[in-house]
């Protein structure tokens, strides 16, 4: 669904949280990790394929906070 995903060598772990009614994604990438939650609503339109915009909106955000750190991380050094 979202191949930038793939492209930019970005894990993604998936698990619900009970007490929050909520699915909580962790994007990984080497050693850094970011966090979201997607509510339980959401993701079920997400999967039915009526929308699944919120985590679309997560994912470009997350992976340039990861190429960031890269390059924060180059020039650091």
């Amino acid at each position: 669904m979202y191949p930038e995903i793939r492209r930019h060598t970005v894990g993604v772990d998936i698990t619900f949280d009970d007490s929050k009614n909520a699915f909580l994604l962790a994007f990984t990438r080497g050693n850094d990790v970011l966090t979201t939650h997607l509510e339980r609503h959401d993701a079920d339109e997400c999967m039915s394929g009526i929308k699944c915009v919120y985590v679309g909106v997560q994912v470009s955000p997350f992976i340039k906070n990861f190429e960031e750190r890269v390059v924060f991380g180059r020039q650091a050094a």
